[in-house]
This record gives structure tokens, C-alpha cells and sequence, in this order.
């Protein structure tokens, strides 16, 4: 194949056979795509379940061969003439017939490089975003600013818009780009890790925190994965003042040249910064003197939810804003037109005078630090999954804000016993049953614990699939749970 600086094209991919690991949201447009660019190709699944079958019949219609289940092998074999691989995110590095490919000396991308090397000439720019939390609130705040300054743009990657159908769509029948100005496109360290030839505009790396460990196999490589993002940046590289590792990675990336390091805080900016003067986001970044002047961009009330975490997402979408030479005043508009998505620091109700909220997108430790910090008095609703995690640091952070926790779910134990190490003296409700109907259960039990100005917070610190579908559906029982006390009230929001 090709090198790795430059774009594949869909002539150099013609006739060629390749392997397409997973039948997901980014394996079958991955699979469509290169099979209208006459490459042959092959799906492979190691599942075959009554969705992935419904998928493959589908893609059997239009002659892309599929291998579900024991068909594919468990783990799947890599099909015979195989050229290329391209992978869904999930795909661990340790699978095997990845292994059997690198062997072969055989190339393995993501949907995501894939889409990078298949743009046309003068495709639209990308803005990254990535970090442990608040990938998708940056970058659809991103996307919010620069709409606001009339381009013509979209939230893409992991937000759950296909990056290669955006990539795909915005080129007419000639190959001539029509469709976008710029991409503000998330990218998760799983994309990132099979991603190795993108080369953004700009990027950003909002955190670190260890995550998904159990796949990337240790904190260094997980954040080795989540610095590929700066490579080859061309304007600006923005990291998290607050934390050093995201300065450290743009300090290894090789970038273009002129390329600068641009930091955000939640404290006054120095050079080269954005941050907070008396509530207002300012930029001493992007402005004619950096020395001497900074400019308004937006006040704090412009970001809701108001809270640091939210402010610091805000920070970071307006220096990307800016990095693409977007005017103050956009920042401004795209701010107060964003609204997050669901169960990310949502007020359900207020009742009694407790305030009920669901953070259920908080799946990590990181996240829910962020968000038990927003509140002074809390009631914790967390437990699930832990993915590897531990919870000391996090507790002995917390342990001063907590009026009491509930904690439910497979991992729940891990929570408790830290709690009991760094918070004794918090009241802790353990519960055992783990159907979805636990989560009421929760919810009356936090009630129990919670006093008038207090706030009732579902932030996990876990995933969510040992007790739900997903952390949407965990978020919504709780939802529905606290408007169930509230009665018939009009005290829900």
C-alpha cells in the first residue's frame, strides 16, 4: 500500500482485498465504502447474533462477503490473500489475526485512517479533540462556534457520526470538495491507536486519566495512543495547563513548522493561553499582543452547565475556534446555542429542596471526580464496571463533599472498601441486586440520605453494562425514578 503521509486514493485501492475486522457503526460504512471503490472485500465478525446477521445479509446483497461467528473462527482467521485490514476501534492490538497480519507484513488501519487517506483534493481540514473526558461535549461546542461563524462544518468520529461518511459526501463524482469547510472530529485512543498517518489542523488533548487499560495493556501506551493526535499539527496544539502529561505530549510530537503550544486554564492566562479573568473567557493566545492584551470571548454564563470541568471543555473548543481564525464573537454565540447532550451534569428535579442530577455519562474515575466537584454536598450514586480502576484517589478527594454514597453493581465493593479507607465516616448504602429495577432502589435509599441543599448525583466512576444496555439507559431509569418521587408536582425540570 502506500505510504503513510499520503492519501490511499480510490485508485490504489481498486481490486484490492481487504479484511474488514467487526460489523459495527464503523465496520459496515467501512465496508460499503470500499466496496463501492472496487476494493474485494471481506467482513469478518466473531459474533452472529440476530443484529449482526440482519447487517450482513445486507451487506451480502450488494456482494461483500461476510463470516459470522464459527464461520469467522474464534478468534477470527485472517482470510486467505488478504492485503489489507481495516479495523472497528474495538479490535484489541492483541488479537490474533492481527498479529497473523503484522506477520504478513500486512497493513492495519482504522475507519479512521482509512477516511484520512481517502480525501480529495482540498478536502475540509480537521480539528481534533481528545482526552480521557469531555470528547464529545468539546467538540460539538466546537462545532456549535463554528457554526456560528457561517462555516460550514459537523461533529464527527467517535461523537457517532461516521468520519468516513463525512469525508466520503463532501467530495462531488469529480473528487472536488464541496461539502465542509472544516471537521470538528472526536477521536477516541482506540481510533487514535490505529490512526497513525492523520495530520489535523489542530488538536487538542483536554486530560489523562487511566482509562481502558485493560485494552491499551498500560497507562504509557494508552496515552502514547492519545498523543498521536498532535503529529504533524500545523497550526496549534492545545493541552490542559492543569495537566502536565497533556503538555509533555506536545512537547514529543513532531509538528509543522510555526506550529505553537497553546494552553487553557481555569486561572488567569499567561502567554499563549486561554483562561478566566472575573468570569469571563479570555484569549491571550490568539490576539495581535499577547503581552499585553487578552480578549473576551464569552462569559461563564455562556457554558451550561457552569461547571469547572464544563468551562474547561469551553476553553479548550474556543482555542481550536481561534486556531481556525473564528472572530470573538462566535465563540460567544456558539456557547450560548450549545446544549449538552443527555445524562452529562443534567438536572432532573429539585425536590425538598435536594438537587437531583444525572451524570450517568460519567463512566470513569476522572469523570466523576470532575463532576462530585461541581457540588459541595453530595449524595453519590456510583458503582458498575470498573474496567481496572481503582478508587482510592478519587474517595479521598471526594470524602469531604460526601453526605453519604449508594453504590450498586458488579464492582461496587472496589468503591466501598475505598470509601472505607479515605471516608470512614460517610454513610455508604450497598445494594445487591443488580436487575435494572436496582436503580430505584437507589434512588430511595439516596433520598434517605439527602438534606435540604444537598445534591443527589448519579456519577457512576463505572460502565454501565453489567446492569444496562448502556450508560443511556441507566441514566434514564434514573430519571424516571427521581420524577417518579416528585409525583404529580411540577417540580421536574
Amino acid at each position: 500500500m502506500t505510504a503513510p503521509d499520503r492519501p490511499a486514493g480510490a485508485a490504489e485501492l481498486k481490486g484490492t482485498a481487504v479484511t474488514v475486522a467487526g460489523l459495527g457503526v464503523s465496520g459496515v460504512p467501512a465496508a460499503k465504502a470500499l466496496h463501492r471503490l472496487g476494493a474485494h472485500v471481506t467482513v469478518v465478525n466473531t459474533t452472529a447474533g440476530d443484529k449482526q446477521r440482519a447487517e450482513a445479509a445486507g451487506l451480502e446483497a450488494l456482494g461483500i462477503a461476510v463470516r459470522l461467528g464459527d464461520d469467522a473462527g474464534s478468534p477470527a482467521r485472517l482470510p486467505d490473500g488478504t492485503e489489507l485490514v481495516v479495523t472497528s476501534p474495538g479490535w484489541r492490538p492483541d488479537t490474533p489475526m492481527f498479529a497473523e497480519a503484522a506477520g504478513r507484513g500486512i497493513e492495519i488501519w482504522g475507519d479512521v485512517e482509512l477516511a484520512w487517506r481517502l480525501r480529495g483534493p482540498g478536502a475540509a481540514p480537521w480539528l481534533a479533540v481528545t482526552g480521557t473526558n469531555g470528547k464529545t461535549t468539546t467538540t460539538r461546542m466546537l462545532a456549535a462556534i463554528l457554526g456560528a461563524a457561517g462555516l460550514r462544518t459537523a461533529a464527527v468520529g467517535n461523537i457517532g457520526v461516521s468520519l468516513l461518511d463525512a469525508v466520503l459526501g463532501e467530495q462531488d463524482p469529480t473528487g472536488e470538495s464541496g461539502g465542509y469547510d472544516v471537521l470538528a472530529v472526536e477521536l477516541s485512543s482506540y481510533q487514535l491507536h490505529w490512526a497513525p498517518s492523520i495530520r489535523p489542523h489542530s488538536a487538542a488533548v483536554l486530560n489523562l486519566a487511566p482509562d481502558h487499560l485493560d485494552w491499551h495493556g498500560s497507562m504509557a501506551a494508552y496515552t502514547a495512543d492519545k498523543g498521536r493526535i498532535y503529529q504533524g499539527n500545523q497550526v496549534a496544539c492545545v493541552y490542559n495547563t492543569a495537566d502536565p502529561a497533556t503538555e509533555r505530549l506536545v512537547r514529543e510530537a513532531d509538528v509543522a513548522e510555526g506550529c505553537r503550544a497553546i494552553g487553557f486554564t481555569l486561572g488567569a492566562p499567561r502567554v499563549s493561553e486561554l483562561g478566566l479573568v472575573d468570569g469571563l473567557l479570555v484569549d491571550r493566545a490568539f490576539v495581535p499582543d499577547r503581552q499585553g492584551t487578552a480578549q473576551e470571548l464569552a462569559g461563564t454564563a455562556d457554558v451550561q452547565p457552569p461547571a469547572p470541568h464544563n468551562i474547561a471543555n469551553a476553553l479548550a473548543a474556543a482555542a481550536l475556534a481561534r486556531a481556525w481564525g473564528v472572530p470573538p464573537s462566535a465563540v460567544r454565540e456558539g456557547l450560548r446555542a450549545f446544549r449538552p447532550d443527555a445524562h452529562r451534569i443534567a438536572e432532573v428535579a429539585v425536590l425538598d429542596g435536594v438537587t437531583w442530577v444525572d451524570d450517568s455519562k460519567a463512566t470513569n474515575t476522572h469523570a466523576a471526580e470532575a463532576s462530585l466537584a461541581a457540588y459541595d454536598s453530595v449524595v453519590w450514586l456510583a458503582g458498575g464496571l470498573a474496567k481496572g480502576a481503582e478508587f482510592d484517589e478519587l474517595a479521598a478527594r471526594a470524602a469531604d463533599r460526601l453526605r453519604g454514597a449508594v453504590l450498586f453493581g458488579a464492582d461496587r465493593a472496589l468503591i466501598r472498601e475505598a470509601l472505607a479507607r479515605h471516608a470512614p465516616q460517610v454513610p455508604v448504602v450497598e445494594l445487591e441486586r443488580t436487575d435494572t429495577g436496582a436503580m430505584s432502589a437507589a434512588v430511595a435509599a439516596a433520598r434517605e440520605l439527602a438534606r435540604t441543599g444537598d445534591t443527589v448525583l448519579l456519577a457512576p466512576a463505572c460502565a454501565s453494562m453489567d446492569m444496562f444496555a448502556n450508560y443511556n439507559q441507566r441514566g434514564d431509569l434514573f430519571a424516571a425514578a427521581v420524577r417518579a418521587l416528585a409525583g404529580p408536582a411540577d417540580q421536574t425540570r
